[in-house]
């Protein structure tokens, strides 16, 4: 899967190497690294090629080439079909829409690859700009819930169905390699 890149409107998503990922890691502070699930980190040192559900991806915006951001899967698909997405968009780069992008095109791959029936994502459990780029993406918010890692959250889903009609994921967000 070396060279995937997902095009959206201004976007370009590129897939990353494991060791830029792990440079990454290594660059944080104390304090977020330990944010870093132990789990994923193991998936991401065994690597031994860039993997959509593990380095996850540089947000590029195509006319500036500056990146503005990174996606990602949690890691892949359970053996349900659930695959959980999260993003963050550089702080001088929020309110342009980067993230709502994005997580429509996280959600369009994932369902192309027909290993994906339900695409989910956990937020802080208040609103927020990822509950509002969620809403926006036709997610469903299903409540509280306690996540192994990042403690009390609220769960969103949204079904393959729904996303196809409300992401666009039938449109032209397709993995080019």
């Amino acid at each position: 899967m070396s060279g995937t890149r997902i095009q959206t409107e201004s976007l370009e998503l590129v897939l990353r190497e494991p060791a830029e990922v792990l440079a990454w890691v290594e660059s944080m502070s104390a304090a977020d690294r330990a944010q870093v699930s132990a789990d994923w980190l193991a998936q991401l040192r065994a690597s031994t090629s860039p993997d959509p559900w593990t380095c996850g991806f540089a947000m590029v915006h195509r006319e500036s080439h500056a990146t503005v951001g990174r996606c990602a899967y949690k890691g892949p698909p359970d053996r349900n079909g659930i695959v959980e997405i999260a993003y963050g968009v550089d702080p001088e780069q929020q309110g342009r829409g980067y993230a709502t992008e994005a997580a429509r095109a996280l959600v369009s791959y994932a369902l192309a690859t027909g290993r994906v029936r339900i695409v989910c994502a956990h937020t802080m459990p208040e609103p927020n700009a990822s509950t509002r780029v969620l809403t926006k993406c036709g997610f469903e918010h299903l409540g509280e819930v306690i996540d192994p890692q990042d403690g009390l959250v609220w769960r969103w889903e949204i079904r393959e169905k729904a996303a196809r009609a409300s992401t666009g994921a039938n449109r032209s967000v397709t993995p080019r390699t």
